[in-house]
């Protein structure tokens, strides 16, 4: 059966006579633990929850040819877990009557989101925090390469369907903003030295940094900018690298407190005296791909009157060689529906950039990871986020980079964080939309 079509939805809801109905969205049976489905029974009893599902086992090939168990952790279903992608595990056990009524509200035939649809449409979500199963892993990609599946054109007919579906759900709840933007105020008093700035935020990156800043350095513009590192306090040799790079552009900051992640560093950044009218984001271990990306991105911000720009980027070893998947654009962002469908992907995109003053008025939260997710989701609420699709730097990995392969735990948290973003803006939405009736 195909759980990700409407057709098959409605083929498993024939002859349906049980309380519950239990779907396996991989290819193999699972193995269920001692009393598990006695225990899935009782927390539905004792929450009324419409879908359940648990923490679960899942078996690997080991190196020697045999297999491992391991433990596969899920994370609780936050009302603002939106992606398509949320990790339920392979198993989901829906009440019989709430997989009916929400089957006789899916009028829409779908051909790969139905079970996406079907599980925005339930009002009461339970993790269950115990390992009640064990499934077959096969897919053993790392983490790194799992992350942009729904960037890669193979998967594009799927995203429009995913997106057209969490769209419906985002009219239903009233979180969804129709087209139409506030154009950005320059402040009077906010009289730069600078047109742009530069960001590059670093902490032990002797390898890379000076790579960044060069690239950084060797822009060609119509206007004047500068560099603004800010070097949180690392051990490496990176601030003596940094030192002796002699260009009046480059401007280092050192913060005074030693408890800022990537955002609090930018914000320092934004509101020095240094920065200029526009802060463009270059992470310490990457490149731009050429002299022109910092002009194109101010004529952008000039022609669109818009609150952030948003370019996309090539994937690339240490040596500047293509690693799969290649080129990230994140073209599922559109005009019309790019900031509903920000609230569906986990990203939006980069290089990123942003317009000072409105960004002084936000802020980064003090995070290392999904601090410009954060922003972009607050801006575009109700400002254009520009877009070009052109790659405009390299973003490099080199061996034995832990980013590409993180452990499920690190994943969780991640996710965990950027669903409570989610969360947040999502009820801001309702709250923007009820009081504009």
């Amino acid at each position: 059966m195909n759980t990700g079509s409407t057709a098959g939805l409605r083929e498993a809801a024939q002859g349906l006579a049980e309380d519950f109905i239990v779907f396996n969205t991989r290819p193999f049976p699972c193995d269920w633990g001692y009393l598990s489905l006695d225990r899935i029974a009782s927390v539905a009893e004792s929450t009324g929850a419409d879908l359940l599902y648990s923490d679960y086992y899942e078996l690997v090939e080991a190196p020697d040819g045999g297999t491992i168990r391991r433990k596969h952790p899920v994370i609780d279903c936050a009302r603002g877990a939106l992606r398509d992608d949320f990790d339920f595990g392979p198993v989901l056990v829906f009440r019989s009557s709430s997989f009916l009524k929400a089957l006789e509200g899916m009028n829409v035939e779908r051909r790969f989101g139905a079970l996406y649809d079907l599980r925005l449409r339930m009002d009461k979500i339970v993790h269950i925090g115990e390992y009640l199963y064990t499934e077959i892993e096969t897919d053993l990609r790392k983490s790194g390469e799992k992350q942009f599946d729904y960037v890669n054109p193979r998967n594009r007919e799927v995203q429009i369907e995913m997106e057209e579906i969490c769209t419906e759900h985002l009219k239903r709840i009233g979180a969804y903003i129709a087209p139409g933007f506030r154009t950005v105020s320059p402040d009077p008093d906010f009289r730069p030295e600078v047109t742009a700035s530069v960001i590059i935020p670093v902490f032990n990156r002797v390898r890379t940094v000076a790579d960044a800043v060069l690239s950084a350095l060797s822009q060609e513009c119509d206007f004047d900018y500068n560099v603004i590192v800010v070097d949180n306090h690392s051990t490496d040799g990176t601030s003596e690298k940094l030192a002796s790079i002699e260009d009046r552009r480059l401007k280092v900051i050192v913060p005074e407190r030693d408890d800022l992640g990537i955002g609090g560093c930018w914000n320092l950044a934004v509101n020095s005296p240094h920065c200029g009218m526009y802060a463009v984001q270059l992470d310490s271990d990457d490149i731009y791909r050429d002299g022109s990306t910092l002009q194109k991105i101010i004529d952008l911000f000039r022609s669109e009157g818009c609150g952030m720009v948003v370019g996309a980027y090539e994937m690339t070893d240490f040596d500047l060689n293509p690693l799969p998947p290649g080129i990230i654009d994140h073209r599922e962002w559109t005009e019309e529906n790019g900031r509903n469908n920000a609230l569906r992907v986990n990203g939006l995109g980069a290089p990123r950039a942003f317009f000072v003053p409105l960004l002084r008025t936000i802020g980064f939260p003090n995070v290392s990871y999904g601090e410009d997710y954060a922003v972009g989701l607050r801006i575009c609420r109700e400002y254009r986020i520009g877009r070009i699709y052109e790659p405009l730097y390299c973003c490099r990995r080199w061996e034995g980079n832990s980013d590409a392969a993180l452990s499920i735990e690190r994943v969780n948290a991640n996710n965990i964080y950027k669903d409570s973003i989610r969360t947040w803006e999502l009820e801001a939405r309702i709250r923007m939309n009820a009081n504009d009736e």
